[in-house]
């Protein structure tokens, strides 16, 4: 009986012992120290590392890669270059041309169609599906535009573009070399020259010329016998929804 008394009494000591007020200092100062160092590992760690590339959220979306549904597309988008009117490299890391996929078919049946009426042509696309956090540094781009000026060319954010949400592309017409054909202005020019609702009056006036006018024409043919619509101010530009439509029926891309 003594021993059994005893071996309590060597348990609660040990106890005691374990459960101390230095031990327990001991152990939590170790956990604290742990959370310390993960915290300051998050600090140190550039935010962008946390946060979704672009592409990921564009296939999280169900966007798809164009060049997946039709490999003859060629891809060069001017965002991802510093050839483009911001003069700097917007995209970073995406270099890819993403689009919802029912706009993706409508561009694959573009393609068939120049390439069927123009074998050694290509489409050669310059923007797709463009993230809304990119769309507020082309608006910002233009601080000597009044915003109604600015809307022509691009889209309020705050409203949202039809790039952003994968519904709309700039692209041109291109050798298979990738050469593009000449069409009278760079891409993203701002002024007349890019307005295909002027071009009647610009070949009168000898600011474009009869091949310009025809090369852009190659273009309009194939995208809209495709499906897609042009606007007024912008040669380059179709959409292949309206934007209340893909607003009705698609998430923007942040």
């Amino acid at each position: 009986m003594k021993m059994f008394k005893k071996g309590i009494e060597t348990q609660r000591c040990t106890k005691t012992h374990r459960d101390s007020p230095v031990r327990r200092r001991g152990r939590n100062f170790k956990k604290n120290f742990v959370y310390l160092c993960v915290f300051f590992v998050y600090l140190c760690v550039p935010e962008k590392a946390f946060s979704q590339s672009p592409e990921g959220a564009m296939q999280q979306q169900g966007l798809v890669n164009v060049q997946d549904v039709d490999p003859s597309v060629l891809v060069e988008l001017k965002y991802s270059t510093t050839d483009n009117f911001t003069g700097k490299d917007v995209y970073g890391d995406l270099t890819r041309a993403y689009m919802q996929p029912m706009a993706a078919q409508k561009l694959a049946r573009a393609s068939k169609v120049l390439q069927k009426n123009h074998p050694d042509l290509r489409l050669l696309v310059y923007d797709a599906a463009r993230p809304r956090s990119a769309q507020w540094n082309l608006w910002n781009a233009l601080p000597d535009l009044s915003e109604n000026e600015r809307r022509k060319y691009v889209a309020d954010p705050r409203i949202g573009s039809i790039h952003n949400y994968g519904c709309a592309v700039d692209l041109t017409v291109a050798h298979k070399d990738g050469k593009p054909l000449d069409m009278g202005t760079k891409y993203d020019y701002f002024g007349e020259l890019a307005y295909p609702s002027r071009e009647t009056q610009l070949l009168k006036a000898g600011k474009l010329t009869k091949a310009q006018i025809a090369n852009r024409q190659i273009l309009r043919t194939a995208m809209l016998q495709a499906g897609f619509s042009r606007i007024e101010y912008e040669w380059w530009h179709f959409n292949a929804l309206s934007r209340e439509r893909a607003k009705a029926v698609y998430r923007i891309v942040e």
